[in-house]
């Protein structure tokens, strides 16, 4: 009997702990903070975790303009990975062809950190344009596709990840505010 209630105490200890991570997991959190002369929001992704979707708004440009790029974690570690640096890989965003520039390759726990670039907009008009689409779509979605000499899962393990938006504008504004601010701040 006594074995019994372990197994069965063992059991929904497991259970629970499952209902807390998925609690946990459906959260949508972003982080807006600020470095340097910039401000930035910031939401993880739903698949890896560890990848992000940001948004960086500068003072420098008067935060009229916001820059936006995301990163993968992959832990495939093929020997040119550093080559991917400045080139345009083929994404889809929702289905739809985009390519992103890498910005930057570093090194990340077993694996790396691949930065892309999206591009850099102007911020009230970005954001309502990115929050219609996504009211549209219902989703946020960036998948790193095969391209000309370029093949997916030789530099990325797990090639799709999203992004849910559905704090993006109040996060965004919040990141705005901060941005005007910095000068304030450094003067």
């Amino acid at each position: 009997m006594k074995r019994f209630l372990i197994f069965v105490s063992a059991h929904l200890f497991l259970f629970l702990l499952v209902i807390a991570y998925q609690a946990q997991a459906d959260h949508e959190e972003w982080t807006i903070d600020r470095y340097e002369t910039l401000s930035y929001a910031r939401v993880s992704g739903e698949v890896v975790h560890g990848d992000s979707l940001n948004f960086f708004i500068g003072s420098r440009e008067n935060c009229e303009t916001v820059y936006n790029n995301f990163t993968f974690v992959t832990y495939e570690k093929p020997g040119d990975i550093y080559q991917l640096e400045g080139k345009n890989i083929p994404i889809k965003i929702n289905g739809e062809d985009f390519t992103a520039k890498v910005q930057a390759v570093n090194p990340f726990l077993i694996g790396f950190r691949v930065t892309f670039s999206l591009g850099e907009f102007p911020v009230k008009e970005y954001i309502h344009r990115l929050n219609n689409f996504y009211k549209k779509e219902n989703k946020y979605e960036i998948e790193i596709v095969d391209g000309i000499d370029f093949k997916a899962a030789k530099y990325f393990d797990i090639t799709t990840n999203n992004w849910k938006l559905d704090k993006l504008v109040p996060s965004l504004l919040e990141a705005n505010k901060l941005c005007e601010t910095i000068n304030h701040l450094d003067s």
